[in-house]
């Protein structure tokens, strides 16, 4: 029975092919190729794909990806706005055949008296790069060799091979024989069949299975998942703008189980693969191509920094959290992304950025182990670029507090990019003296007159206010100084910050240094030349008297009591260690 007619043409429809989420039909006209939205408002994507008829198509669920041939003899891969990814050279006979594998990962082509397996970047022959080593009593479907391990998917067993012994696998029987993708971490792996997602231990045990609200298993693919070893994260493929965090030993949601949720569409997600669970970070890229960083564990409300414009693939380093990218046809290397959370400024000056027009057009970097990354070309080649290995290493001595190996290292090198790397760090550890001779090797000299009154405030609240002032974060700073009774200093800081209601509202509250706040706002004013025309001020202002003597005498009241609630804790803290 027909349902209703989506399109008429003035040529012969010769293919057509469902879209990932089954809402848009691509079909073929003439030389023309068109995406048309089941929606009756929305906008329908044309293009001019070939010189000659189009005869087949086809789009990929997992990848995202279209493929086109026709009678001239190409076949090209699109992306699903009408990017042109690969064209290949002319065949001697028209494409009159294409369809992709299941997960993406390759496709066929035929021709007349020809049939070629092609990988999504276009390369024409995959076949001689496989080498037969290993022999299998079934077809091998999936293989990921990674971390010392290789695991190999056939359409019955897994195999796990350690790259010590190749001779005695660990063998175990998988419930569906389509596994569509193998992620590797350190201590597991992850497999994705048409059923599920499954956490192994290199010992063959089931650690866990992840699931969410609608999830689909059969589309979900490499960009959509990324695996540390304690952390999954999964974008909900039903809506892009969500990414779910999971704990990779129990299968749980993180906290309250709320997932992760952007301004936009996410398009890649990558979770970094060092240190502690409580400093995991996931990267990811959205549907404008700009790259963010924000933490696993991110509270209530995540701080999501943007690190990186034009970004087109990105991948974690194995060994150390530094991360590498394409970005607008340059290759960048993050040393220390996390310095965004830290002090932003500092950012651009820890990037190596390599000029790309060495790699061919759209490269695409496949992993990232110790100093070596391993690209892609458009034309299907491998290249490889180094990195130096300086910044593992002084993440390295990081991790481990070795600040007097990391000032070696960075007197060494004498590489401006390593120093910055090394300030946010040290600030990142409250590494006060250390951090002052790194802002002052690339001439920060403001910052290191801040954190040399950092050092010299009367208590430990007070030092810790101002190093979370010094990463932007005002409001945990003020937190910190409220929940520590030192009320002055709270509102201190918001009057330096210019935050003027914010300081009125803390002095009303607790009643106190309201005259401090108004004298502040009035020589501010005075400044400017200008009058007071606040109502909340103009109020207190009224039944306030406002005298410089008097506020002087309390605010060094305040930091006397201060002193000596310090110093009274500074005794009990080494009386309570000779006990």
């Amino acid at each position: 029975m027909l349902r209703s007619t989506l399109a008429s043409q003035g040529s012969t429809v010769y293919s057509v092919a469902w879209g990932p989420d089954s809402d848009r039909i691509l079909y073929t006209s003439g030389r023309q190729l068109i995406i048309k939205p089941l929606q009756p408002s929305a906008k329908v994507i044309q293009w001019k794909a070939h010189d000659g008829l189009i005869l087949k198509v086809d789009w990929n669920s997992i990848n995202d990806l279209i493929i086109s041939g026709g009678e001239d003899c190409k076949y090209k891969v699109w992306d699903s706005f009408g990017r042109l990814l690969y064209t290949s050279s002319p065949h001697d006979y028209p494409v009159t055949s294409l369809s992709w594998a299941p997960d993406g990962e390759v496709f066929a082509m035929g021709s007349f008296n020809t049939l070629r397996l092609c990988d999504k970047t276009g390369v024409l022959n995959v076949i001689d790069e496989a080498v037969d080593v290993l022999e299998f009593r079934d077809r091998v479907i999936k293989a990921s060799l990674a971390f010392g391990h290789l695991v190999v998917a056939t359409s019955l067993q897994c195999y796990v091979y350690s790259s010590k012994n190749w001779n005695t696998p660990l063998i175990f029987d998988l419930k569906e024989g389509n596994v569509s993708l193998i992620v590797q971490t350190e201590k597991h792996f992850l497999l994705v069949d048409g059923a599920g997602l499954y956490i192994f231990s290199y010992e063959g045990r089931l650690i866990c299975s992840p699931k969410f609200p609608g999830m689909r298993a059969d589309i979900l693919n490499a960009q959509g998942i990324s695996l540390s070893n304690d952390t999954i994260a999964l974008r909900d493929k039903s809506d892009e703008k969500v990414i779910y965090l999971f704990d990779a030993l129990t299968g749980k949601a993180f906290g309250d189980g709320k997932p992760l949720t952007h301004k936009m569409e996410v398009v890649d997600v990558a979770l970094d693969q060092c240190g502690p669970l409580k400093e995991r970070k996931i990267a990811f890229i959205d549907k404008n191509r700009d790259l963010y960083l924000t933490s696993v564990h991110h509270g209530r409300q995540p701080k999501i920094c943007k690190i990186g414009s034009m970004v087109h693939c990105m991948q974690w380093n194995d060994s150390s959290n530094i991360l590498c990218g394409i970005q607008d046809n340059q290759f960048t290397v993050w040393y220390y992304p996390s310095v965004v959370f830290v002090d932003k400024d500092l950012l651009p000056h820890t990037l190596y950025v390599k000029d790309g027009s060495e790699f061919a057009r759209t490269p695409h970097i496949l992993s990232y182990v110790g100093t070596k990354v391993t690209l892609r070309q458009g034309d299907g080649s491998l290249v490889y670029s180094t990195v130096t290995p300086y910044p593992a290493i002084l993440h390295d001595y990081s991790s481990s507090s070795r600040w007097e190996d990391a000032l070696h290292l960075c007197r060494f090198a004498k590489d401006q990019s390593l120093w910055a790397c090394l300030a946010g760090m040290t600030m990142a550890s409250k590494e006060l003296t250390t951090a002052e001779m790194a802002y002052a090797a690339i001439g920060e000299l403001p910052r290191v007159q801040y954190i040399h009154f950092i050092k010299e405030q009367a208590s430990k609240e007070s030092s810790l206010a101002h190093m979370l002032l010094f990463s932007g974060q005002v409001q945990e700073a003020e937190a910190v100084l409220l929940q520590a009774g030192l009320i002055y200093q709270a509102i201190q800081i918001n009057i330096d910050l210019f935050n003027w209601e914010r300081a009125l509202e803390l002095a009303v509250k607790h009643k106190t240094h309201v005259d401090t706040v108004l004298a502040f706002r009035e020589k501010f004013l005075q400044k400017f030349g200008r009058k007071e025309s606040n109502k909340r001020f103009l109020q207190y202002a009224e039944g306030v008297e406002v005298d410089w003597e008097k506020i002087q005498v309390k605010i060094e009241m305040e930091l006397s009591k201060e002193r000596e609630r310090a110093a009274n804790a500074s005794v009990r803290g080494s009386m309570a260690s000779r006990r």
